[in-house]
């Protein structure tokens, strides 16, 4: 202990005043600085008895809220991930269900399983994680990539680019097929069990002294009890079943066929999800008109990274209201909390008044708040309508959530352009609402990322 305590103290010599601890008479200047004002005790009052939201919020701004869109495409229903990370692919499956509801003639709260594509999504995300181990089991567990293999086993989050894999590889079936069920509802604890057994298995492939051909039979049977513990979890995903399409009325359209996933997909859906679409992301901290992958970042193995082209606000807009006006919803995601008032459902910087709460200044810009992970890409969204003024520049912007019909304004969020501006990050669009020049853009070698940006530490 002695030796310890001398070594520290060796330390703090070589540090140098400019290392500084708090002292004492540092204490008694902060003290004297800020002694509070009447006004102050009393937000010092209502902060001890409940959220500084509450009292930060802009009463000059409670307004009513203008919902009027000059082009918006029509809701489907609005759906609800209870207390699941699966944003992005009840996302994904609204802007499918968007297409097939229009192109049938369906009733509106048709919806796809989620429950389905989860089951694989966990699977292969599990086969992923474990596939990296061995491709990395050379390195030293305080390698960075290893280290970050560790910390994110599996996730319930995503990004467009796994729901494209997904229901291109196992197709999808509608939501009565396999419903939801208490663990897809509530994946927080189901998730810890699976993660806890994922790097059980991943010492043991580090540990172990088998040759390549051994680890991947290793690998198998680890993988038969993920897919194990998911069946009990998630049920058994459906191979095959039968099923009509129906009206608003609910009068089935015609008789029930009998379909597989993949020929139900094919059928209703038929897109190259892969091909057809453009992600387009607003990075300020990255060169734009550049295309980027982020390593590990994807659902399966043999599947397809993270791939965006990084492009100005403006021209992600463009694409948008073109999107819009063509009665086709988009695939969204941006930092969702951030000025939200979760009440009438609005996003807007002037909602609440935070820096006058605390008395100080909060600056930065939104290439400060990602380096500093303040800020990132938390939540999916379905884009659905904009309002435009008389010069065709937008005033606000709706999006389709999946938090449930209560939530918000009616199940939706309307946000200020202002707010798209600073908290919107991402943006899938069909290839033909894209300009030439993104098309040309997209077609480049992306720049490699790695799987610990900052930018994508918080995953939707």
């Amino acid at each position: 202990m002695k030796k310890n305590i001398i070594s520290l103290s060796l330390l703090c010599c070589a540090l140098g005043a400019s290392a500084q601890g708090i002292s004492q008479s540092m204490l008694d200047k902060f003290a004297q600085a800020n002694k509070l004002s009447g006004s102050e005790k009393a937000i010092k009052n209502a902060l001890a008895a409940g959220p500084v939201s509450n009292l930060a919020i802009n009463q000059d701004n409670q307004i009513e809220q203008n919902t009027y869109f000059s082009n918006s495409v029509p809701s489907k229903g609005i759906t609800d991930q209870k207390s699941s990370g699966r944003c992005w692919l009840f996302t994904g499956m609204n802007v499918l269900r968007a297409k097939m509801i229009k192109e049938q003639n369906l009733a509106s709260g048709m919806e796809f399983s989620q429950n389905y594509l989860f089951f694989y999504d966990q699977l292969e995300k599990a086969n992923l994680f474990l596939q990296a181990i061995i491709d990395t089991r050379k390195k030293p567990m305080d390698d960075q990539t290893v280290t970050w293999l560790f910390q994110n086993p599996l996730s319930d989050g995503g990004t467009f680019t796994g729901v494209a894999d997904l229901a291109t590889k196992y197709g999808i079936v509608p939501a009565g097929i396999m419903p939801e069920n208490y663990t897809s509802n509530n994946t927080s604890q189901f998730t810890t069990f699976i993660k806890r057994k994922l790097r059980e298995d991943a010492l043991a492939l580090r540990n172990s002294k088998g040759n390549d051909n051994q680890l991947q039979d290793m690998k198998e049977k680890q993988l038969s009890e993920i897919y194990h513990m998911l069946e009990l979890g998630l049920g058994a995903p459906v191979k095959e079943f039968m099923w009509a399409p129906k009206d608003n009325n609910g009068k089935c359209i015609s008789e029930p066929k009998k379909y597989t996933p993949q020929s139900f997909y094919t059928e209703f859906i038929g897109l190259d999800l892969q091909n057809d679409y453009i992600m387009l992301m607003n990075d300020p901290t990255r060169e734009y008109w550049k295309t980027y992958e982020i390593q590990y970042d994807r659902h399966t193995y043999d599947g397809h990274n993270w791939l965006y082209l990084n492009v100005p606000m403006e021209d992600i807009k463009t694409a948008a209201i073109a999107s819009i006006k063509d009665s086709t919803m988009m695939y969204m995601s941006c930092d969702v909390s951030k000025y939200l008032d979760r009440t009438r459902g609005i996003s807007d910087l002037n909602n609440y008044n935070y820096d006058e709460i605390f008395g100080v200044k909060f600056g930065m810009d939104k290439a400060q708040r990602i380096l500093s992970y303040d800020s990132g890409s938390t939540h999916a969204m379905t884009l659905k309508a904009v309002d435009l003024d008389a010069n065709g520049k937008p005033i606000k912007w709706e999006v389709e959530n999946s938090w449930g019909a209560s939530y918000g304004h009616h199940g939706h969020i309307i946000m200020t352009d202002e707010w798209f501006d600073n908290y919107m990050f991402r943006l899938v669009i069909c290839k033909k609402y894209a300009s030439e020049k993104i098309l040309k853009a997209s077609q480049q070698k992306p720049i490699m990322l790695p799987c610990w940006d900052p930018l994508f530490s918080a995953e939707e």
